[in-house]
Protein backbone atom coordinates (compact mmCIF):
# COMPACT_ATOMS: atom_id res chain seq x y z
CA UNK A 1 0.00 0.00 0.00
CA UNK A 2 1.02 3.99 -0.60
CA UNK A 3 3.29 5.29 2.11
CA UNK A 4 2.06 8.86 3.32
CA UNK A 5 3.93 11.25 5.33
CA UNK A 6 1.67 13.33 7.83
CA UNK A 7 2.74 16.78 8.83
CA UNK A 8 1.09 17.70 11.87
CA UNK A 9 -0.49 15.59 15.00
CA UNK A 10 -3.25 18.37 16.02
CA UNK A 11 -6.83 17.38 16.07
CA UNK A 12 -7.04 16.77 12.17
CA UNK A 13 -3.76 15.20 11.37
CA UNK A 14 -4.50 12.34 14.10
CA UNK A 15 -7.62 11.68 13.01
CA UNK A 16 -6.79 11.54 9.72
CA UNK A 17 -3.92 9.51 10.49
CA UNK A 18 -6.55 6.86 12.38
CA UNK A 19 -8.60 7.31 8.27
CA UNK A 20 -5.74 6.68 6.76
CA UNK A 21 -4.64 3.82 8.96
CA UNK A 22 -7.55 2.13 8.60
CA UNK A 23 -7.32 2.01 5.05
CA UNK A 24 -4.63 0.40 5.02
CA UNK A 25 -1.82 3.08 4.19
CA UNK A 26 1.60 2.93 5.64
CA UNK A 27 1.65 6.15 7.86
CA UNK A 28 4.29 8.40 9.46
CA UNK A 29 3.08 11.37 11.26
CA UNK A 30 5.02 14.27 12.04
CA UNK A 31 4.77 16.73 15.28
CA UNK A 32 6.94 20.03 15.82
CA UNK A 33 5.91 19.50 19.47
CA UNK A 34 5.64 16.93 22.16
CA UNK A 35 3.23 14.65 22.91
CA UNK A 36 0.27 16.36 24.28
CA UNK A 37 -0.83 13.18 26.36
CA UNK A 38 2.46 14.07 28.56
CA UNK A 39 0.69 17.44 29.84
CA UNK A 40 3.11 19.75 27.27
CA UNK A 41 0.09 21.82 26.10
CA UNK A 42 1.09 25.13 26.14
CA UNK A 43 -1.36 27.07 28.26
CA UNK A 44 -3.32 30.67 27.82
CA UNK A 45 -3.82 30.59 23.97
CA UNK A 46 -6.82 28.10 23.23
CA UNK A 47 -9.91 29.35 22.13
CA UNK A 48 -12.26 26.25 23.32
CA UNK A 49 -13.87 24.02 20.96
CA UNK A 50 -17.08 23.18 20.46
CA UNK A 51 -17.64 20.32 18.54
CA UNK A 52 -21.15 19.50 16.93
CA UNK A 53 -23.04 17.20 14.12
CA UNK A 54 -20.39 17.10 11.56
CA UNK A 55 -17.31 16.93 13.95
CA UNK A 56 -18.95 14.29 15.91
CA UNK A 57 -19.88 12.06 12.44
CA UNK A 58 -16.29 12.24 11.45
CA UNK A 59 -15.37 10.66 15.24
CA UNK A 60 -18.42 7.93 14.75
CA UNK A 61 -16.71 7.17 11.50
CA UNK A 62 -13.88 5.82 13.28
CA UNK A 63 -15.77 4.43 16.42
CA UNK A 64 -14.33 7.63 18.98
CA UNK A 65 -17.16 9.46 19.30
CA UNK A 66 -18.25 8.04 22.73
CA UNK A 67 -14.62 7.85 23.83
CA UNK A 68 -14.02 11.55 22.88
CA UNK A 69 -17.26 13.17 24.24
CA UNK A 70 -17.59 11.63 27.56
CA UNK A 71 -16.16 14.51 29.24
CA UNK A 72 -17.39 17.04 26.93
CA UNK A 73 -20.01 19.20 28.17
CA UNK A 74 -23.31 20.25 26.55
CA UNK A 75 -24.40 23.78 25.93
CA UNK A 76 -27.80 24.34 24.63
CA UNK A 77 -28.05 28.00 24.19
CA UNK A 78 -26.46 31.18 24.62
CA UNK A 79 -26.79 32.95 27.73
CA UNK A 80 -26.27 36.84 27.10
CA UNK A 81 -24.75 38.95 29.82
CA UNK A 82 -25.56 42.41 29.35
CA UNK A 83 -23.87 45.32 31.42
CA UNK A 84 -26.40 45.53 34.20
CA UNK A 85 -25.89 42.09 34.87
CA UNK A 86 -29.15 40.72 33.88
CA UNK A 87 -29.04 37.47 31.83
CA UNK A 88 -31.22 36.43 28.86
CA UNK A 89 -30.81 32.75 27.53
CA UNK A 90 -31.32 32.18 23.88
CA UNK A 91 -31.70 28.57 22.97
CA UNK A 92 -29.41 27.31 19.65
CA UNK A 93 -32.50 24.90 18.24
CA UNK A 94 -36.22 24.75 18.46
CA UNK A 95 -35.38 20.85 19.80
CA UNK A 96 -33.31 20.52 23.26
CA UNK A 97 -31.59 17.51 22.27
CA UNK A 98 -29.39 19.86 19.72
CA UNK A 99 -26.57 21.28 21.93
CA UNK A 100 -22.81 21.75 20.57
CA UNK A 101 -19.98 20.37 23.01
CA UNK A 102 -17.74 22.13 24.86
CA UNK A 103 -14.75 19.70 24.75
CA UNK A 104 -11.11 19.99 25.86
CA UNK A 105 -8.64 20.35 23.21
CA UNK A 106 -5.64 18.29 25.08
CA UNK A 107 -7.73 15.14 25.38
CA UNK A 108 -9.29 15.42 22.12
CA UNK A 109 -5.84 15.31 20.91
CA UNK A 110 -5.22 12.40 22.90
CA UNK A 111 -8.20 10.52 21.88
CA UNK A 112 -7.34 10.90 18.31
CA UNK A 113 -3.72 10.35 18.33
CA UNK A 114 -4.53 6.88 20.38
CA UNK A 115 -7.12 6.09 17.77
CA UNK A 116 -3.67 6.40 14.96
CA UNK A 117 -1.59 4.42 17.04
CA UNK A 118 -4.12 1.75 16.94
CA UNK A 119 -3.18 0.74 13.89
CA UNK A 120 0.15 -0.84 13.42
CA UNK A 121 0.93 0.49 10.42
CA UNK A 122 0.95 4.13 11.95
CA UNK A 123 3.64 5.29 13.59
CA UNK A 124 3.61 9.23 15.68
CA UNK A 125 6.75 10.82 15.69
CA UNK A 126 6.84 14.00 17.92
CA UNK A 127 9.05 17.02 18.39
CA UNK A 128 10.30 16.77 14.62
CA UNK A 129 9.63 20.12 12.97
CA UNK A 130 8.75 20.37 9.19
CA UNK A 131 11.37 23.25 7.93
CA UNK A 132 11.02 22.21 3.83
CA UNK A 133 8.82 20.31 1.61
CA UNK A 134 9.78 19.07 -1.97
CA UNK A 135 5.99 18.70 -3.31
CA UNK A 136 8.00 16.62 -6.79
CA UNK A 137 9.22 14.26 -4.46
CA UNK A 138 7.02 14.27 -1.82
CA UNK A 139 9.30 14.67 0.98
CA UNK A 140 9.54 16.77 4.12
CA UNK A 141 12.79 18.15 5.73
CA UNK A 142 12.44 17.73 10.07
CA UNK A 143 14.68 18.92 12.39
CA UNK A 144 14.82 17.27 15.91
CA UNK A 145 16.56 18.12 19.12
CA UNK A 146 19.67 15.88 17.60
CA UNK A 147 19.74 15.32 13.96
CA UNK A 148 17.88 16.54 11.08
CA UNK A 149 15.59 13.94 9.28
CA UNK A 150 14.11 13.48 5.82
CA UNK A 151 10.79 12.31 5.49
CA UNK A 152 10.06 10.29 2.69
CA UNK A 153 6.21 8.95 0.92
CA UNK A 154 4.68 8.29 -2.17
CA UNK A 155 2.32 10.97 -1.34
CA UNK A 156 2.63 13.93 1.27
CA UNK A 157 -0.15 15.85 3.49
CA UNK A 158 -0.13 19.37 5.44
CA UNK A 159 -2.35 19.34 7.78
CA UNK A 160 -0.03 21.70 9.97
CA UNK A 161 -2.51 25.00 10.58
CA UNK A 162 -2.93 27.57 9.63
CA UNK A 163 0.78 28.80 9.46
CA UNK A 164 1.21 25.70 7.79
CA UNK A 165 4.97 25.15 6.63
CA UNK A 166 3.50 22.64 3.74
CA UNK A 167 1.51 25.09 1.92
CA UNK A 168 4.52 27.31 2.49
CA UNK A 169 6.42 25.33 0.55
CA UNK A 170 3.84 24.70 -2.01
CA UNK A 171 3.28 28.77 -2.15
CA UNK A 172 7.29 29.02 -3.01
CA UNK A 173 7.97 26.44 -5.44
CA UNK A 174 4.72 25.94 -7.16
CA UNK A 175 3.61 28.29 -10.31
CA UNK A 176 0.44 29.72 -9.92
CA UNK A 177 -0.77 28.95 -6.15
CA UNK A 178 -3.25 31.18 -5.10
CA UNK A 179 -3.13 32.58 -1.55
CA UNK A 180 -4.73 34.89 0.36
CA UNK A 181 -4.76 35.70 4.59
CA UNK A 182 -6.91 38.49 5.87
CA UNK A 183 -6.55 39.76 9.76
CA UNK A 184 -9.45 40.88 11.84
CA UNK A 185 -8.44 44.09 13.50
CA UNK A 186 -9.55 41.60 16.89
CA UNK A 187 -7.12 39.72 18.60
CA UNK A 188 -7.97 37.47 21.59
CA UNK A 189 -6.75 36.57 25.10
CA UNK A 190 -7.43 33.91 27.53
CA UNK A 191 -8.54 34.39 30.70
CA UNK A 192 -10.17 32.27 33.72
CA UNK A 193 -13.19 31.69 35.78
CA UNK A 194 -11.60 28.96 38.43
CA UNK A 195 -14.16 26.54 39.63
CA UNK A 196 -16.53 27.09 43.08
CA UNK A 197 -15.51 25.40 46.05
CA UNK A 198 -15.68 21.33 45.30
CA UNK A 199 -15.42 22.33 41.78
CA UNK A 200 -18.93 23.64 41.61
CA UNK A 201 -19.66 26.14 38.59
CA UNK A 202 -20.01 29.65 39.54
CA UNK A 203 -22.52 30.40 36.14
CA UNK A 204 -24.47 27.99 34.32
CA UNK A 205 -22.47 25.32 33.06
CA UNK A 206 -24.64 24.11 29.89
CA UNK A 207 -24.58 27.27 28.28
CA UNK A 208 -21.75 29.50 25.80
CA UNK A 209 -21.78 32.73 27.65
CA UNK A 210 -21.20 36.42 25.93
CA UNK A 211 -20.75 39.51 27.11
CA UNK A 212 -21.12 41.51 23.96
CA UNK A 213 -20.32 44.91 23.87
CA UNK A 214 -20.93 46.30 19.97
CA UNK A 215 -17.72 46.59 18.94
CA UNK A 216 -15.94 44.13 21.35
CA UNK A 217 -17.37 40.57 23.43
CA UNK A 218 -16.31 38.41 26.01
CA UNK A 219 -17.25 34.50 25.54
CA UNK A 220 -17.04 31.57 28.43
CA UNK A 221 -17.14 27.83 27.98
CA UNK A 222 -17.06 25.68 30.47
CA UNK A 223 -14.90 22.95 31.47
CA UNK A 224 -15.39 19.29 33.46
CA UNK A 225 -12.97 20.80 36.19
CA UNK A 226 -15.74 23.27 37.12
CA UNK A 227 -13.83 26.07 35.45
CA UNK A 228 -14.67 28.03 32.29
CA UNK A 229 -12.29 29.22 29.92
CA UNK A 230 -12.77 32.66 29.43
CA UNK A 231 -11.64 34.77 25.63
CA UNK A 232 -12.15 38.31 25.33
CA UNK A 233 -11.96 39.41 21.90
CA UNK A 234 -10.67 43.24 21.32
CA UNK A 235 -9.17 45.27 19.08
CA UNK A 236 -5.02 45.54 18.70
CA UNK A 237 -5.51 49.15 18.21
CA UNK A 238 -7.84 52.36 19.45
CA UNK A 239 -8.59 54.49 22.04
CA UNK A 240 -9.83 51.70 24.38
CA UNK A 241 -7.84 48.73 23.17
CA UNK A 242 -5.42 46.08 23.51
CA UNK A 243 -2.63 48.76 22.88
CA UNK A 244 -3.96 51.30 25.20
CA UNK A 245 -4.35 49.06 27.93
CA UNK A 246 -1.23 48.32 29.98
CA UNK A 247 -1.16 48.83 33.52
CA UNK A 248 -3.27 47.17 36.41
CA UNK A 249 -5.43 49.59 37.05
CA UNK A 250 -6.53 50.05 33.10
CA UNK A 251 -7.35 46.53 33.09
CA UNK A 252 -9.40 46.52 35.98
CA UNK A 253 -11.16 49.94 35.51
CA UNK A 254 -12.17 48.30 31.71
CA UNK A 255 -13.60 44.94 32.99
CA UNK A 256 -14.86 46.87 35.97
CA UNK A 257 -16.75 48.80 33.30
CA UNK A 258 -17.97 46.14 30.82
CA UNK A 259 -18.08 43.19 32.52
CA UNK A 260 -18.83 44.10 36.03
CA UNK A 261 -20.63 40.52 36.31
CA UNK A 262 -17.54 38.53 35.68
CA UNK A 263 -14.74 40.72 37.47
CA UNK A 264 -15.77 39.03 40.98
CA UNK A 265 -15.47 35.26 39.66
CA UNK A 266 -12.09 36.21 37.91
CA UNK A 267 -9.42 36.32 41.11
CA UNK A 268 -6.66 36.21 38.77
CA UNK A 269 -7.63 38.35 35.86
CA UNK A 270 -4.94 40.59 35.92
CA UNK A 271 -2.30 37.89 35.90
CA UNK A 272 -3.77 36.11 33.19
CA UNK A 273 -4.18 39.53 31.35
CA UNK A 274 -0.71 40.06 31.59
CA UNK A 275 0.72 36.76 31.68
CA UNK A 276 -1.36 35.17 28.54
CA UNK A 277 -0.32 36.27 25.07
CA UNK A 278 -2.74 37.98 22.41
CA UNK A 279 -3.28 35.97 19.07
CA UNK A 280 -4.41 37.05 15.88
CA UNK A 281 -7.72 35.95 14.33
CA UNK A 282 -7.00 35.29 10.57
CA UNK A 283 -9.29 33.48 7.74
CA UNK A 284 -7.04 31.84 4.75
CA UNK A 285 -7.87 30.70 1.36
CA UNK A 286 -5.57 29.58 -1.06
CA UNK A 287 -5.68 27.39 -4.43
CA UNK A 288 -5.49 24.34 -5.10
CA UNK A 289 -5.19 22.48 -2.43
CA UNK A 290 -2.93 19.35 -3.86
CA UNK A 291 -0.01 19.01 -6.56
CA UNK A 292 -0.58 16.33 -8.21
CA UNK A 293 -0.44 12.92 -6.55
CA UNK A 294 2.09 14.09 -4.43
CA UNK A 295 0.76 16.47 -2.00
CA UNK A 296 -2.56 17.57 -0.36
CA UNK A 297 -3.71 20.41 2.41
CA UNK A 298 -5.95 19.36 4.91
CA UNK A 299 -8.08 21.72 7.92
CA UNK A 300 -6.85 25.07 8.58
CA UNK A 301 -3.58 24.92 6.58
CA UNK A 302 -6.15 24.81 3.42
CA UNK A 303 -8.80 26.76 5.19
CA UNK A 304 -8.41 28.08 8.19
CA UNK A 305 -11.40 30.61 9.29
CA UNK A 306 -12.11 32.69 12.32
CA UNK A 307 -13.64 30.99 15.39
CA UNK A 308 -16.75 32.19 15.49
CA UNK A 309 -19.07 29.79 14.30
CA UNK A 310 -17.37 26.90 16.38
CA UNK A 311 -16.99 25.12 12.83
CA UNK A 312 -12.97 25.22 12.48
CA UNK A 313 -12.47 21.42 13.88
CA UNK A 314 -15.62 20.50 12.45
CA UNK A 315 -14.88 21.79 9.06
CA UNK A 316 -11.39 19.84 9.25
CA UNK A 317 -13.02 16.53 10.94
CA UNK A 318 -15.33 16.60 7.79
CA UNK A 319 -12.83 17.59 5.37
CA UNK A 320 -11.22 13.65 7.01
CA UNK A 321 -14.34 12.32 6.14
CA UNK A 322 -14.57 14.01 2.44
CA UNK A 323 -10.89 13.11 1.26
CA UNK A 324 -11.21 9.03 2.88
CA UNK A 325 -14.57 8.70 0.51
CA UNK A 326 -12.64 10.51 -2.49
CA UNK A 327 -9.50 7.90 -1.76
CA UNK A 328 -12.43 5.02 -1.47
CA UNK A 329 -13.89 6.10 -5.17
CA UNK A 330 -10.54 6.63 -6.33
CA UNK A 331 -8.45 3.97 -5.16
CA UNK A 332 -5.83 3.53 -8.09
CA UNK A 333 -6.10 7.33 -8.91
CA UNK A 334 -4.79 9.75 -6.12
CA UNK A 335 -4.19 12.48 -7.88
CA UNK A 336 -8.22 12.50 -9.42
CA UNK A 337 -9.12 11.34 -5.41
CA UNK A 338 -6.98 14.79 -4.05
CA UNK A 339 -8.81 16.81 -7.02
CA UNK A 340 -12.17 15.91 -6.10
CA UNK A 341 -11.68 16.45 -2.59
CA UNK A 342 -10.85 20.07 -3.32
CA UNK A 343 -13.58 20.37 -5.38
CA UNK A 344 -15.59 19.33 -3.08
CA UNK A 345 -14.70 21.34 -0.11
CA UNK A 346 -13.07 24.78 -1.46
CA UNK A 347 -16.45 26.61 -2.14
CA UNK A 348 -17.71 24.88 1.53
CA UNK A 349 -14.36 26.33 2.80
CA UNK A 350 -14.99 29.36 1.82
CA UNK A 351 -18.69 29.42 2.58
CA UNK A 352 -17.85 29.10 6.40
CA UNK A 353 -14.90 31.69 6.21
CA UNK A 354 -17.88 34.58 5.18
CA UNK A 355 -20.26 32.71 7.51
CA UNK A 356 -17.59 32.61 10.30
CA UNK A 357 -17.14 36.39 10.09
CA UNK A 358 -20.80 37.60 10.29
CA UNK A 359 -21.48 35.34 13.22
CA UNK A 360 -18.54 37.45 14.43
CA UNK A 361 -20.82 40.69 14.14
CA UNK A 362 -23.80 38.91 14.84
CA UNK A 363 -22.51 37.94 18.93
CA UNK A 364 -20.74 40.81 19.26
CA UNK A 365 -23.09 43.59 18.01
CA UNK A 366 -26.76 42.26 17.51
CA UNK A 367 -27.27 39.41 20.90
CA UNK A 368 -27.83 41.92 23.21
CA UNK A 369 -30.84 43.81 20.95
CA UNK A 370 -34.53 42.64 21.83
CA UNK A 371 -35.15 42.32 17.83
CA UNK A 372 -32.22 40.06 17.23
CA UNK A 373 -33.70 38.02 20.08
CA UNK A 374 -37.17 38.24 18.68
CA UNK A 375 -35.84 36.84 14.94
CA UNK A 376 -34.29 33.91 16.91
CA UNK A 377 -38.05 33.04 18.25
CA UNK A 378 -39.80 34.00 15.04
CA UNK A 379 -36.79 31.56 13.45
CA UNK A 380 -37.78 28.68 16.33
CA UNK A 381 -41.55 29.24 15.58
CA UNK A 382 -41.21 28.79 11.90
CA UNK A 383 -38.85 26.02 12.32
CA UNK A 384 -41.63 24.09 14.64
CA UNK A 385 -44.50 25.43 12.67
CA UNK A 386 -43.00 24.01 9.28
CA UNK A 387 -40.62 21.01 10.44
CA UNK A 388 -38.16 19.74 7.16
CA UNK A 389 -39.40 23.33 5.43
CA UNK A 390 -37.97 25.65 7.26
CA UNK A 391 -34.59 25.36 9.12
CA UNK A 392 -32.78 28.44 10.51
CA UNK A 393 -29.10 29.19 9.27
CA UNK A 394 -27.72 28.07 12.40
CA UNK A 395 -29.54 24.85 13.01
CA UNK A 396 -28.30 23.80 9.00
CA UNK A 397 -24.67 24.73 9.92
CA UNK A 398 -24.16 23.80 13.29
CA UNK A 399 -27.15 20.69 13.43
CA UNK A 400 -26.93 19.26 9.77
CA UNK A 401 -24.31 17.45 7.84
CA UNK A 402 -25.55 19.90 4.30
CA UNK A 403 -22.54 21.17 2.82
CA UNK A 404 -22.15 24.89 4.50
CA UNK A 405 -22.10 26.84 0.92
CA UNK A 406 -25.99 24.90 0.42
CA UNK A 407 -26.76 26.37 3.45
CA UNK A 408 -26.00 29.94 3.27
CA UNK A 409 -27.60 29.50 -0.36
CA UNK A 410 -30.84 28.21 1.40
CA UNK A 411 -30.89 30.54 4.47
CA UNK A 412 -30.73 33.44 2.01
CA UNK A 413 -33.41 32.37 -0.11
CA UNK A 414 -35.73 31.49 2.86
CA UNK A 415 -35.22 35.11 4.61
CA UNK A 416 -36.21 36.53 1.13
CA UNK A 417 -39.30 33.91 1.22
CA UNK A 418 -40.18 34.50 4.91
CA UNK A 419 -39.49 38.85 4.85
CA UNK A 420 -40.49 39.16 1.84
CA UNK A 421 -44.11 37.27 2.52
CA UNK A 422 -44.14 39.81 6.28
CA UNK A 423 -43.68 42.77 3.97
CA UNK A 424 -46.46 41.53 1.85
CA UNK A 425 -48.82 40.88 4.99
CA UNK A 426 -47.76 44.19 6.73
CA UNK A 427 -48.70 45.50 3.50
CA UNK A 428 -52.29 44.28 3.16
CA UNK A 429 -52.85 45.20 7.20
CA UNK A 430 -52.27 48.49 6.64
CA UNK A 431 -54.15 48.78 3.31
CA UNK A 432 -57.19 47.29 5.13
CA UNK A 433 -56.85 49.93 7.99
CA UNK A 434 -56.83 52.26 5.65
CA UNK A 435 -59.67 51.11 3.44
CA UNK A 436 -61.82 51.00 7.02
CA UNK A 437 -60.95 54.71 8.11
CA UNK A 438 -61.88 55.42 4.79
CA UNK A 439 -65.52 54.02 5.04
Amino acid sequence: MAKVVLIGSGLAGGLLAAYLGRRGYDVNLYERRADPREGNIVGGRSINLAISTRGIHALEQIGIAHEALQHAIPMRGRMIHDKSGVLHFSPYDVDPKNCINSIGRAALNATVIEAAQRYPNVRVHFNHKCTDVDPEAATAQLETENVNVTGHGDALIGVDGAFSAVRKSMQQKIANFQYDESYLAHGYKELTIPPGPDGAWRMAQNALHIWPRKSFMMIALPNPDGSFTCTLFWQFEGPRSFATTNCDDDVRQFFDEEFPDAVPLMPTLLEDFRENPTGSLVTIRCAPWFYRDKVCLLGDAAHAVVPFYGQGMNAAFEDCVVLDECLEKFPEDRERAFSEYFSRRKENADALADLAIGNFIEMRDKTASKTFRAKKKLDHLLEAALPGIYMPLYTMVTFTRIPYAEAARSARLQDRIVYGGLISILIIVIALLFRLIAH
